[in-house]
């Protein structure tokens, strides 16, 4: 749909740009010489808006290209930014030339007014400069997990001055899971506060535990295979293309630990997508319960009035 919409800006931009360029010449026939008065400025203003027109013809060119390559979602998401950032300002430059007859007028008046704006507008200022610091650091793409102050979520938005996350977590869930409360926060929040990027190219996963108590009379061994094996089968199962890779960093482990009640816990520590950890939870339990209930004279759980 969205290369459909932008083919169509396409055809529409081309069109544009050659009805005015064959009006700029249309103009200088005698049929027009009453107007010849007119003609000048109406050529400028005819070469004003062509050049802008081609401007935004190429950057919708551009854009397309990058639309289809094969680059991540957040990248092509920041580079189509940039692109219409540019063409937009490009195109304001070529306006201002226009109305103020020459480069050296617009860019003295462009001077002076962002004198003006830049003590009236400090905080929209420092978010765009926090936009572009974004851009080139990469501190968190469309997509990504991030917490941010007491604000976690998936980045859904990332705009010139500022970015919205769909919240995860937040006051009503006990879990990971999307809470479809939306946050806006000022880009400008990024140079003074801590950033947790829980996503990443290089390292897909984070680390996340699942404890079960258990009696201190239990086997541990037997505890520790049954917890290990469904964790690597659910790996295995939900990420083949990692487990064929066969890293040993990827590896689950188990370890126990005491409580402050009267019982053991085994502790199984997994790799996880930062938007799954929820459901991985779910699944090892469901796969580990069944295992260890097989063999109840090997593992004893909390029960009745002995919990």
């Amino acid at each position: 749909m969205k290369n459909q919409n932008s083919k169509r800006w396409i055809t529409i931009y081309a069109i544009a740009a050659v009805v005015l360029i064959a009006f700029r010449y249309i103009i200088n026939l005698e049929l027009f010489d009453a107007w010849r008065e007119y003609i000048p400025f109406v050529q400028k203003l005819t070469l004003s808006l062509f050049i802008i027109i081609i401007i935004f013809l190429v950057g919708k060119i551009i854009g397309r290209i990058v639309s289809t390559q094969s680059h991540s979602e957040g990248d092509k998401y920041n580079l189509l930014r940039i692109i219409r950032f540019l063409t937009i300002t490009f195109s304001l430059i070529v306006a201002a030339s226009f109305l103020f007859q020459n480069l050296y007028a617009a860019a003295v008046s462009f001077g002076l007014i962002s004198l003006v704006l830049g003590f009236a507008l400090q905080a929209p200022i420092a978010s765009f400069i926090a936009w572009i610091y974004l851009v080139f650091r990469r501190l968190y793409l469309v997509g990504d997990r991030i917490q941010i102050k007491d604000f976690k979520g998936d980045v859904i938005e990332i705009s010139y001055l500022d970015t919205l996350i769909l919240e995860c977590s937040g006051d009503y869930l006990g879990n990971d899971r999307r809470s479809g409360r939306i946050i806006r926060f000022p880009n400008s929040l990024i140079l003074k506060e801590q950033i947790t990027n829980y996503s990443g190219p290089q390292i897909p996963f984070i680390w996340n535990e699942t404890a079960l108590q258990i009696a201190y009379t239990s086997n541990l061994d037997f505890v520790e295979k049954c917890l290990l094996t469904a964790a690597k089968e659910d790996f295995e199962e939900q990420y083949p293309k990692f487990a064929a890779q066969n890293r040993k960093q990827w590896e689950p482990a188990v370890y126990f630990r005491n409580n402050k009640y009267a019982w053991m816990e085994a502790v199984i520590s997994y790799p996880v997508e930062p938007t799954d950890t929820t459901g991985k939870r779910n699944r090892i339990l469901k796969r580990a319960l069944p295992l260890l209930n097989k063999a109840p004279e090997k593992v004893q759980f909390p029960e009745g009035s002995i919990r």
